[in-house]
């Protein structure tokens, strides 16, 4: 099995998957390197998810995204970017999770990349990781039992259940609507004081009404207390109210993995936005020969970037990358 690839790049997704296009391009030989299955966060995406973006913007390498509605599904995002991967026979080794990046001696490639396979060398890397790896917790007693969710899935396992949505933002309002309309007994528990000004527009007004009819229940300015086997304690402004409860989704948002670029060597700001140092005119990190691509780069602002607002970062980075192998 080679073990030495000019260029590693570490996930598979659109944007991991953009940066292989590029680099087979300019020539470049390379690996991707992808935990799980290829585009992995967006095969954990809820069965029913519509993306906020139409297919065009979600195209890469030239490849037609044809859909059959303005705005692609999941299953169409899947399918299209594993034709787009078949296309271009992209070398993408799956299941297969990197584990650590040493600098390597003065002579020869600059690192060695650990993964739960193999030991690889390369002279440059790019981390394409996104942000779907850690959610953000509760912090509360009872959040390690079995019916506790961060990532929700199909809303037929929850049909005539009583359930807890944590958070109002699209993955909790997308929960809360698809579980009341197989049968669920919905409550929304919800920090603010109305639904997150995020969610897809065609999708607010059907939850305004849902919560104003009385069809799920929501109590605003309030937070998850306590969880526990048959039932719930929540927050709220008039006191603590306990209820019935089967399951709780709590959709309370996922952060990108920043220790892996701090074990690296890469600098974060130091305000809670943590962004991560990068050149935007070639997106290298302050670690030469390390590049960052997609939602990565906004540290903890998972919202700044998607993938029709990155997908340009793998021609900047290759380019880089190409003109470097030149002149070596």
């Amino acid at each position: 099995m080679q073990s030495h690839f000019p260029l590693i790049i570490i996930g598979g997704g659109p944007i991991g998957m953009a940066c292989a296009i590029e680099a087979q391009k300019n020539n470049i030989d390379y690996v991707i390197l992808e935990k799980g299955c290829l585009v992995n966060s967006l095969y954990h995406y809820p069965v029913n998810m519509t993306f906020f973006s139409t297919s065009e913007r979600l195209e890469i390498g030239n490849v037609p995204f044809v859909s059959n509605n303005p705005k692609p599904t999941r299953n169409e995002a899947l399918e299209y970017y594993r034709r787009v991967a078949q296309t271009y026979q992209l070398n993408t080794h799956l299941f297969e999770e990197v584990l650590k990046i040493e600098k390597a001696a003065a002579v020869g490639p600059r690192f060695v990349v650990h993964t739960s396979k193999a030991t690889y060398t390369s002279n440059y890397i790019i981390i394409a990781t996104g942000f779907y790896d850690i959610p953000y917790l509760l912090n509360i007693p009872g959040e390690n039992l079995s019916k506790v969710t961060h990532y929700y899935k199909d809303p037929h396992f929850y049909a005539f259940q009583d359930v807890v949505v944590v958070g109002a933002m699209n993955s909790a309002v997308d929960a809360a609507l698809e579980t009341f309309r197989k049968g669920a007994r919905v409550t929304m528990v919800i920090r603010g004081g109305k639904i997150g000004s995020r969610v897809k527009y065609w999708v607010r007004p059907d939850i305004e009404n849902r919560i104003k009819e009385g069809s799920i229940k929501a109590y605003f300015h309030a937070t998850l207390k306590e969880i526990r086997e048959h039932e719930v304690d929540i927050n709220t402004p008039e006191g603590v109210v306990t209820i019935k409860n089967d399951w709780v989704i709590a959709a309370t948002g996922y952060q990108p993995n920043l220790k892996f670029l701090e074990d690296i060597g890469i600098e974060l700001s130091k305000d809670e936005v943590r962004a991560p140092t990068i050149n935007p005119d070639t997106h290298e990190t302050n670690v030469a020969g390390v590049y960052l691509a997609g939602v990565v780069c906004g540290g903890m602002n998972t919202h700044r970037l998607f993938i029709e607002n990155s997908r340009e970062h793998a021609v900047l980075i290759l380019k880089d990358i190409a003109t470097k192998q030149k002149t070596a």
